[in-house]
């Protein structure tokens, strides 16, 4: 009979080490991202899979905070609102800071900032399902059986140094099971889920009776185990997990911990974020961009707004208005901004006629998003739609071109060749082709 370690599969061998180490240690930092694929070690880029280069930013942004609308944002209702027009249904369109551009009412804050934002209103995807759509937001490829792909917070980590020593690269903030994460890269590259913001990352101290020191001799044992297990089994993949154990430690015992608690944050400083866990994501992103921390990907859902949409988007909409306009603003003020993209990005948009329900069904064919600091020009849009919203008019943005002018303005390496663990070829944006023009330089 073989050992019980070579009986599982590679996710279950996986879970079943993170139980060992809870147990002994009481951590319980580590994603579970990363599916199989990870037995090769790190990818390469051997030269026969070059591709022709691509351009890169003479400055680009230090970091990214990535606001993903989960369900679906419409458009009409948002970023590219319809006046006159049937389609726009009881919601007005509003003036905002930049001249000629217009939101939706419900986008009173953010219409303030809009001298320092890009509306990109010629988005347009061919997944129109929330799983696979969500996941081609976030990864530029079509979900198949065969590979996970990286997020482009996986990517941003795998390309980059960690500018801060103990602090992950990413964080990802109330997202769930269907991101992800590092993909057929190593676990060591994806996000550090963080499901309230308000609690921070939790089990980050040692149990009961346990200090630092203890914890320290039972990760030595622990140590002395696992190589032996490592011979014994040939599990390449647990060396990422050892690492990240590790890193937890030095976590634990760093200073830099305190950036995860936002109620060291006045009274005020809440109230203008806001008292909703979208709100508090975004505190808790600017709190983690002062410390370093690269890639911070916050999830806001409540915009599958099938029936009585514009009742719903009051709540919705509005936190988005108010946790989005408090962080672009308090970004600037702290000299941030211009160092920091913020992207608000959906899985698709939604249907621009209103169906009998007074709600707006699934629309990847047409819709909008928002790029903002970064070292974009600001005040812009790019692209537009037709008179009620239907088609793209010109300059069509398909998903892999807005990944990849996310990852321009991020300086991350569009024609680099990684070959994942099962031998494929794959790019952080696949064929995708960065607006350049949207940037300063």
């Amino acid at each position: 009979m073989r050992p019980i370690a070579n009986r599982l599969d590679e996710l279950s061998r996986r879970r079943f080490m993170a139980s060992v180490a809870k147990t002994a240690f009481g951590v319980s930092l580590v994603p579970l991202f990363g599916q199989g694929l990870l037995e090769a070690g790190n990818p390469t880029d051997p030269a026969k899979e070059a591709v022709p280069p691509a351009p890169k930013r003479k400055k680009a942004a230090s970091r990214c905070i990535y606001l993903f609308m989960a369900g679906g944002m419409s458009h009409i209702d948002t970023f590219d609102p319809k006046p006159g027009t049937k389609v726009q249904g009881p919601l007005k369109a509003i003036s905002t800071k930049a001249d000629g551009v217009q939101l939706g009412e419900l986008m009173t804050l953010t219409a303030a900032q809009m001298k320092c934002a890009t509306l990109i209103r010629s988005v347009s995807s061919n997944q129109g399902a929330h799983e696979q759509a969500s996941y081609f937001m976030r990864t530029s490829y079509a979900p198949i059986n065969t590979t996970r792909h990286p997020s482009m917070s996986a990517w941003s980590n795998y390309f980059l140094a960690k500018p801060n020593e103990t602090l992950p690269g990413g964080i990802m903030i109330n997202g769930g099971g269907d991101h992800p994460g590092s993909g057929f890269l190593e676990s060591k590259f994806a996000p550090l889920p963080v499901g309230d913001p308000s609690r921070g990352v939790t089990n980050i101290h040692p149990p009961e009776g346990v200090d630092l020191k203890e914890m320290g001799n039972r990760l030595d044992v622990l140590e002395t185990l696992n190589q032996k297990f490592y011979k014994s089994y040939n599990l390449g993949a647990m060396q990422g997990h050892h690492d990240m154990y590790f890193d937890a430690v030095k976590l634990m015992a760093s200073k830099d911990i305190e950036a995860f608690d936002i109620k060291k944050e006045t009274d005020a400083v809440h109230a203008r974020y806001g008292e909703h866990t979208f709100g508090r994501g975004c505190l808790l992103a600017r709190r983690l961009v002062e410390k370093g921390v690269r890639f911070i990907d916050i999830t806001h859902g409540g915009w599958d707004t099938h029936d009585d949409n514009f009742n719903r988007l009051k709540e919705t909409a509005g936190q988005l208005d108010q946790g989005l306009s408090a962080l672009l603003e308090d970004l600037g003020q702290r000299g941030l901004l211009n160092d920091t993209l913020v992207c608000v990005v959906s899985e698709f948009g939604r249907s621009p006629e209103i169906n009998q329900r007074n709600g707006r069904d699934h629309f990847p064919k047409a819709f909008s998003a928002m790029l903002a600091g970064g070292g974009l020009k600001g005040g812009n849009v790019y692209g537009s739609t037709n008179a009620e919203g239907t088609e793209v008019a010109e300059n069509k943005v398909e998903i892999p071109d807005l990944n990849a002018t996310i990852a321009y303005g991020l300086g991350l390496p569009l024609d680099k060749v990684v070959i994942s663990p099962d031998g494929r070829p794959f790019t952080l944006a696949k064929k995708g082709k960065p607006v350049v023009d949207l940037f300063t330089a």
